[in-house]
């Protein structure tokens, strides 16, 4: 699961299939992990790595009733079980390899698909990468976290999703009208 700052549709996401079951990871593709700030020209920039409980602190002392109030602190609360801190995806060789890439924004897809590309491909395994385009809002990541699980067991039902897998697309685009992106690559 990949967004931006690995904070709110990757990690909902991760949440979620984690709970059902599945083998899962996620990441953000940003230089720094972006929060929203007491006005746009002010996010509160973190590094990847930064835990989130570290980062829950932080802002419960800055504006406790801001970040409540804006979904941030219980984000981060969300966060901090499912795993320590946001991690980079440009970071992760070392993290083992992946059957399926779920990105949730065009940009963020275009870059796991670069960098997929440009690593030795010294494996040569079949990577399935998909963008299911959400809006990085509360409400969004929920459902989007949903389609992502949906879409997940789709895969995981097909006997060889190399095989079905425009079928399976199809059948999503259709059963939820949103327009998927995806790409097979080796690494």
């Amino acid at each position: 699961m990949v967004c931006s700052s690995n904070q709110n549709r990757s990690m909902e996401a991760h949440s979620l299939l984690k709970k059902q079951g599945f083998d899962v990871s996620s990441y953000g593709t940003g230089a720094h992990v972006k929060l929203p700030g007491p006005s746009l020209r002010e996010p509160n920039v973190y590094d990847f790595g930064t835990p989130y409980k570290q980062m829950f602190d932080d802002l419960r002392r800055k504006d406790p009733e801001l970040y409540k109030r804006n979904g941030i602190l219980p984000m981060l609360k969300r966060n901090s079980s499912v795993k320590l801190a946001p991690q980079r995806w440009q970071d992760n060789a070392a993290d083992g390899s992946f059957d399926i890439v779920l990105t949730f924004e065009e940009k963020v897809f275009d870059m796991v698909v670069e960098d997929l590309h440009s690593r030795d491909q010294v494996l040569m395994k079949t990577v399935l990468i998909i963008n299911l385009e959400v809006k990085d809002n509360h409400e969004e990541a929920a459902i989007g976290a949903r389609l992502a699980l949906d879409l997940c067991q789709a895969i995981e039902d097909a006997e060889s999703w190399e095989e079905s897998i425009d079928d399976i697309i199809v059948a999503f685009e259709n059963k939820h009208r949103r327009k998927l992106l995806y790409s097979i690559s080796f690494y």
